[in-house]
């Protein structure tokens, strides 16, 4: 088994994210899944061009994509995506949608092939917060998981993809009192139990 592991760039106001440093210190195997990564920029549209050409060069079995979640106080495997670009801020490339469709063909929603349940499970055991979300946003993050679902609807039918939120690094919240975060050494550990479930389930 092949699991691509993608996180984002940095964003709006933050220097660091959480989703591509934690990914970039993945272990290179996690049971018996080779693991692959790949750093995709915060951008709607090009996000999910990076996404398919990793997909076409590595021929995974598997992509859990991983998203910071500002604010939230625990690891949260997404459910579902929707066809919706709704956007608070701009990408990095100065884009705000507002009230637009992802696909014009595509499904109004699409929900994930990954043991999410199983994944929520598999974190909580080692000793992390997680539990299972069923917004995944309207930014970047949830256009990204869209986009890989319908790239498997529409080419890649043997995929199976799905989503990981992540909260802020400590270094994140120094000026913000009160917003939860997580060590960067807990977020890697985080995922590679999530990506565990996901090779034994």
């Amino acid at each position: 088994m092949k699991i691509l592991v993608t996180g984002f760039d940095p964003f709006g106001q933050e220097t660091v994210n959480p989703a591509w440093e934690a990914v970039r210190r993945l272990p290179a195997t996690v049971k018996t899944a080779t693991i692959v990564t790949q750093e995709i920029p915060t951008v709607f549209g090009q996000s999910a061009r990076v996404l398919h050409a990793a997909i076409v060069r590595e021929r995974p079995d598997v992509v859990l994509s991983i998203g910071q979640a500002g604010g939230r106080a625990a690891l949260t495997p997404e459910r579902v995506a929707i066809n919706l670009d709704d956007a608070r801020i701009a990408d990095n490339a100065g884009q705000q949608p507002q009230d637009q469709p992802i696909q014009s063909t595509g499904a109004p929603a699409y929900f994930t092939q990954l043991p999410v349940k199983a994944m929520v499970t598999a974190i909580q055991q080692a000793g992390l917060p997680a539990q299972l979300s069923t917004t995944a946003g309207t930014f970047v993050c949830n256009h990204l998981m869209y986009q890989a679902q319908y790239q498997r609807a529409t080419e890649f039918s043997d995929l199976r993809a799905g989503f990981l939120h992540i909260p802020f690094l400590p270094e994140q919240v120094i000026q913000r009192p009160g917003t939860p975060s997580l060590a960067l050494a807990d977020a890697v550990r985080g995922i590679t139990a999530a990506l565990t479930a996901i090779v034994t389930e």
